[in-house]
């Protein structure tokens, strides 16, 4: 199957390294810190909002840039050191962010002017990465029957974090400071780089190729735009030249990126991967579930500060407000073995459905639970469990449907989206909350029809979601155990298809590999080169399956030794629609056949040989006119001809 000899595989000089053994629960305590961490950064300055511009001495709309500027270098940091981490290792991409965030959280603490504190706060934003790039860490690092649980647990630092992230910051600000908070989250970034560094083995997983540097800078322009768009439509106005202007350029950038990444080898985000219908719709529905989660989060604890003049308050202080919201982060921390438990039983797809419906009941349910601190917290204990699952189920989907060569990247896309969904619930809460409002001693509050009509959209977009999963294939979705045992030495095998000899094909192939009892190991889909990468768990003896489109497919079993990391494929036998050109029953030599599809578009022309036989590459799967002409005589004639993908043989009697 080998270029050079069938069914060899090409030995590397130096294999990866094995990866240190490490107690489980280690690994899992120490990413799962990591990813609270990260997520605390979300809500960190969020109690501060209101003492801001004075703090910094700059207006109320100048101070809401401390907010902004995380969430937008979250977005963009997060694809961009997923995709390093597949290429360069997982460990290290960690340690960056760790490095960086803490870098930005000590820039804040001894900075003290808005310049300084906006600077701190994007640095602090590539904590956005910790979370997918743990998550894939994990399928690297655990034994299969721990990964559920840890997924499950990791997901849910993101509610986990930004539940504890208010009170906390309330406490510290109110005893300690306004630097208190940020030296507190450097003391944590520097504990956890140095566990990370000594307790959490490295990936032995990495993607060969290029970093698609124009494809992470038109992607950056992209979101950058669109986010910074929407996180201040409500201050400058949804019609305001600014606003329209970022939509534009975001609009123009992704213009130009979707096609120049379909073209490019080693795409920052492959779309082709993430157009497959698991992954595309399990990224829509995370973009509902996220902005369910956030209007969770955020509203809550508005309404419970809302003075009882409204006649719906409860008139709670931020801290208050911040512990009644403990429950709904404590929730999802504990639900984590459960989770996992229904990951393992019933799959990614029919737990994600039961995390959305639960989601969309619970709001439902919060419409008219407004009569005590209690009713709102019931509320939003329970929407924090079906968020649990939901989350819990996203990672596990996402990475049951890519290569196991982009597992960081393809969470991190999922992450992006859910970050979409979250800037998203901000600004239209906002906007509702502005726009429905009433009098209450004098002052201007949101009603509490703001907050239901909140509430009903969160109903809304977690049913969406729900709808969304119900379409993706009902098969049992699962991380295959090769691909989450942690027992073993994972090498990636790196290779090209090669069909017949040629230089590169004319499209992607796709190479599958098995284990002979018929459990899936890893694909990969070639890049423009006929370039592919798969990772084996260890040596042993592989079904290795590559097929391409206009070629039949090649299957072998190989033995794979330990360090056999290159694996060349040679496609030879390429599907054509043949045929011969006959008239009175005898062959037509040099007579033109061409080609066009049932809708008459023209496809192809060629000439018969001296025996009267023409050949064309196989094309798509359809309905086809083949025409035959005889030139001397003058004559011509056509047929209907229905064109599968196995290959063709039609005669075609001219003068007929």
């Amino acid at each position: 199957m080998a270029s050079s000899a069938p069914a060899t595989t090409s030995p590397a000089p130096s294999p990866s390294p094995a990866p240190v053994s490490r107690p489980t629960n280690v690994v899992i305590a120490v990413l799962a810190l990591a990813g609270m961490l990260a997520s605390l950064q979300q809500t960190l300055v969020v109690p501060l909002i209101p003492d801001l511009p004075e703090i910094l001495g700059v207006s109320p709309t100048t101070a809401s840039w401390t907010v902004t500027v995380t969430i937008l270098t979250g977005a963009v940091a997060t694809p961009i050191v997923s995709r390093l981490a597949d290429m360069v290792g997982k460990r290290r991409m960690i340690v960056i962010a760790l490095m960086t965030m803490t870098a930005g959280s000590v820039l804040v603490a001894v900075g003290g002017t808005f310049v300084t504190t906006v600077l701190g706060r994007g640095l602090q934003g590539f904590a956005a990465s910790l979370i997918p790039v743990g998550i894939s860490i994990m399928r690297d690092a655990l034994p299969r029957e721990r990964v559920g649980f840890a997924v499950a647990l990791m997901s849910a630092t993101l509610g986990i974090g930004m539940s504890l992230g208010l009170p906390l910051s309330g406490v510290l600000y109110g005893n300690f400071g306004f630097e208190s908070i940020f030296w507190v989250a450097a003391a944590g970034g520097v504990l956890l780089t140095v566990a990370v560094l000594a307790l959490v083995p490295e990936s032995t997983v990495r993607t060969p190729g290029r970093f698609d540097f124009l494809g992470a800078v038109l992607l950056s322009v992209a979101l950058a735009a669109a986010l910074l768009a929407v996180s201040k439509g409500g201050d400058w106005g949804w019609g305001s030249g600014e606003v329209l202007g970022l939509l534009g350029v975001s609009a123009v950038a992704l213009v130009v990126w979707f096609p120049y990444e379909l073209r490019v080898n080693d795409p920052m985000v492959d779309l082709r991967t993430a157009a497959r219908r698991p992954v595309l719709l399990t990224n829509l529905a995370s973009i509902g579930v996220a902005f369910a989660l956030f209007v969770n989060l955020l509203a809550s604890g508005q309404q419970l500060q809302m003075p009882p003049s409204t006649g719906y308050g409860f008139g709670l202080s931020v801290t208050q407000a911040g512990l009644a919201m403990m429950p709904a982060g404590l929730t999802m921390a504990f639900l984590a073995p459960v989770s996992g438990r229904l990951l393992n039983l019933l799959g990614g797809r029919i737990t994600l459905l039961i995390g959305a419906g639960i989601m969309a009941a619970s709001y439902v349910f919060r419409v008219f639970a407004t009569g005590s601190v209690a009713e709102v917290v019931i509320g939003t204990t329970l929407v924090g469990i079906g968020a649990a699952l939901s989350f819990a189920s996203m990672p596990t989907l996402i990475m049951a449907n890519v290569p196991i060569t982009e597992s960081a990247s393809a969470n991190g896309l999922n992450s992006l989206m859910r970050a979409i969904g979250g800037s998203t619930a901000s600004a239209v809460l906002a906007a509702v909350l502005s726009s429905v409002s009433a009098t209450a001693a004098g002052e201007v509050f949101p009603s509490l029809a703001a907050f239901e009509d909140m509430y009903w959209i969160s109903a809304g977009t977690s049913l969406l979601a729900f709808v969304l999963v119900g379409f993706i294939p009902t098969r049992r979705h699962r991380i295959p155990s090769a691909a989450v045992s942690g027992a073993g030495v994972e090498t990636v095998v790196h290779g090209r298809i090669l069909p017949g000899g040629r230089r590169a094909l004319s499209h992607a192939a796709i190479v599958t590999v098995t284990r002979l009892d018929g459990e899936p190991v890893d694909w990969a889909r070639t890049d423009n080169d006929g370039k592919y990468a798969v990772a084996l768990p260890g040596s042993g003896r592989y079904l290795v399956i590559a097929n391409a489109r206009g070629w039949a497919p090649r299957a072998e079993v190989l033995e794979f030794r330990e360090g056999d990391t290159e694996l060349h494929v040679e496609l030879t036998e390429e599907l054509a629609l043949t045929g011969v050109a006959v008239q009175a029953g005898v062959p037509i030599s040099g007579s033109l056949v061409l080609l066009h599809q049932g809708a008459g578009e023209f496809v192809s022309s060629t000439q018969t040989d001296e025996h009267g036989q023409f050949r064309f590459p196989l094309p798509p799967a359809g309905t086809y006119i083949l025409t035959a002409v005889d030139a001397e005589r003058q004559v011509a004639y056509s047929r209907k001809v229905v064109v599968t993908a196995l290959a063709s043989h039609v005669v075609i009697e001219v003068g007929q």
